[in-house]
């Protein structure tokens, strides 16, 4: 049932989308214009360097109130820069979307809809996977082990375009936490969750902000800031491993006074690599108990998640927007001033 009393708010991360903004904002408009309701496209920049930044500040004169820009002073992550747009939200329903284009701004459609229905979050599931193999296969594995850490069935956390109900936004603003993986944190509030299927293009323009690195970095960040269940499996682990060891210690034992002295010299090479794959758990186990020390050394310092050095475009909503030839790219200083 539509509820034309639902405010639309739609949150963008942005770093160094210049190539596709233009696009994106044309067809975020014509797609809320469709819906018939109040909307607000909150644009956050995230500390790009290609253009991106003075694109924002351009559309957002060119639509006061409907496209708002949030100037974040340099790069802080996605996920820092979507509660930064959380933040400035006014909306009853609250998306969330990436500004690659992958995902079409036309299937937000389909998750206000849903949302409506009554599910305080709507996730997404990319139908067909336009995506490397590697990162395919990541996101099965990571889908998974959230699954099992939540005990919610998503079948893609990895994409960025969901729907929110108002409350849970605001239950989410409350946590101080300092790494934060989004569509975990609302899963933890939410009673009712939904998917739909959207469509999922090739990037276009511009390159993956997701590097090797970058995509290991976030894994951690996901595996420890939702669960602790790493630490009691390494207990679990400890406890067989040392369990083997006296095992083993015994076998030798025995076997040396059977065959004597000469059988157990002959051994040592094996002991030696028994030995460096127990030094070898041991640090593994080690980097990941530092990861959580980590993580309890940046909540403690309660140092702020982003730093916003200036809002544009934050006046009364107007509605409906008339989008004509799209946002412009960046205007003149003569254009700027008469703005």
């Amino acid at each position: 049932m539509k509820n034309k009393q639902s405010t639309i708010s739609i949150v963008i991360p942005v770093f160094n989308e210049a190539a596709n903004l233009s696009e994106l904002l044309v067809r975020c408009l014509k797609t809320c214009n469709r819906m018939d309701r109040v909307f607000e496209i909150i644009l956050v920049d995230d500390g790009s360097t290609d253009g991106s930044r003075d694109m924002i500040e351009a559309a957002s004169n060119q639509y006061p109130g409907v496209i708002i820009g949030i100037l974040l002073n340099r790069n802080y992550g996605q996920h820092a820069a979507i509660m930064a747009g959380f933040a400035q939200t006014k909306g009853g329903i609250i998306v969330t979307l990436d500004a690659d284009l992958q995902n079409p701004p036309e299937e937000i459609i389909k998750l206000v809809q849903k949302a409506e229905e009554g599910f305080d979050v709507v996730g997404s599931v990319r139908v067909p996977r336009r995506d490397t193999l590697f990162r395919r296969v990541a996101s099965r594995m990571v889908n998974k082990v959230v699954q099992m850490s939540t005990g919610i069935t998503m079948h893609d956390y990895g994409c960025m375009l969901r729907a929110y109900r108002r409350h849970i936004v605001s239950a989410m603003m409350q946590c101080s936490e300092r790494s934060t993986f989004i569509p975990v944190l609302a899963n933890s509030f939410a009673r009712h969750t939904a998917e739909v299927e959207v469509q999922h293009a090739e990037r276009s323009a511009g390159d993956s902000k997701y590097s090797l690195w970058k995509l290991i970095n976030l894994q951690f960040d996901l595996l420890t800031s939702m669960t602790t269940f790493p630490l009691r499996l390494l207990n679990v682990l400890g406890g067989i491993i040392s369990a083997f060891g006296v095992g083993f210690g015994l076998f030798l034992l025995l076997m040396r006074l059977i065959y004597g002295a000469e059988w157990a010299a002959s051994g040592v090479f094996t002991l030696f690599a028994i030995l460096f794959i127990f030094i070898g758990a041991q640090f593994l186990a080690m980097g990941l108990l530092g990861e959580y020390i980590g993580r309890i050394y940046s909540d403690v310092r309660a140092r702020p998640r982003y730093f916003v050095e200036r809002i544009v475009g934050a006046g009364p909503r107007a509605h409906p927007v008339d989008v004509g030839a799209g946002p412009r790219a960046c205007p003149s200083d003569d254009r700027r001033r008469k703005m």
